[in-house]
């Protein structure tokens, strides 16, 4: 482990367990990419569909507007 990467994890076993959690996930996506670990709420998801739905609209119009 490097200097760094020791100081950070040091520091974050100052912080609440939340933080140290949302630390973790972070550090876990950033290192296996496959693995997503955050798991949308049904809110998050209906807005995701709602995003994915306007850019797609949008996407349409663009192509016929110019």
């Amino acid at each position: 482990m490097t200097k760094l990467l020791d100081r950070a994890i040091e520091a974050a076993r100052e912080l609440p367990a939340e933080m140290q959690d949302e630390i973790a996930r972070v550090m876990l996506t950033l290192v296996d990419k496959s693995d997503s670990l955050h798991q949308l709420t049904a809110e998050e998801e209906a807005s995701l569909a709602k995003s994915l739905d306007q850019a797609a609209r949008q996407a349409i119009w663009s192509k016929y507007a110019q």
